[in-house]
């Protein structure tokens, strides 16, 4: 089982989303725009959709509530809790389904597949490169879950955005 304090050097839980990224812009700036709200809203969503964060508190123990709106209108809340906030290293938080007020909810309610978790941990490794970053990204759901629900590519696309906002 995974922990807040997991650390993911060379790879991830078998089975279980892992992604490494080198992002061309210094760590200082890649972990800003992780935990900066203003940040987020530009590139935390894949391509076609927009996030907004009816809460969103960027520290230890903060917690954050958003959604992430589809081109066809369908809204997908979450919330979560950063159980590491550790500038500009590493942060660890819960995602969790949730309804609009931020509720916890059962996937299917909110018509997702009912073989995702309720609630997952993102863990977001940030290592030095100099003018580069690179991230390392875990989450406790099964990979080919995450892949056939969309979850993964979501992934991919959002580090592509979040690369090309840090070199624009």
């Amino acid at each position: 089982m995974q922990t807040a304090n997991t650390v993911f050097p060379s790879g991830g839980a078998a089975g279980e989303v892992h992604i490494v990224r080198t992002i061309h812009a210094p760590r200082d700036r890649v972990f800003a725009a992780w935990t900066t709200r203003e940040a987020l809203e530009r590139w935390y969503a894949p391509h076609g959709c927009t996030i907004r964060f009816r809460s969103y508190s960027p520290a230890p123990g903060g917690t954050l509530l958003s959604c992430i709106t589809t081109p066809d209108g369908h809204e997908c809340w979450c919330t979560g809790e950063y159980e590491v906030f550790s500038p500009p290293d590493r942060l660890v938080m819960t995602m969790s389904v949730c309804d609009r007020d931020g509720n916890i909810v059962e996937p299917t309610v909110v018509g997702m597949d009912p073989a995702w978790p309720v609630t997952t941990r993102v863990t977001v490794l940030f290592e030095d490169l100099g003018a580069s970053t690179r991230i390392t990204l875990h989450q406790t759901v099964d990979e080919s879950l995450a892949k056939r629900t969309g979850a993964h590519p979501s992934w991919l696309q959002m580090l592509d955005r979040l690369d090309e906002q840090l070199a624009a």
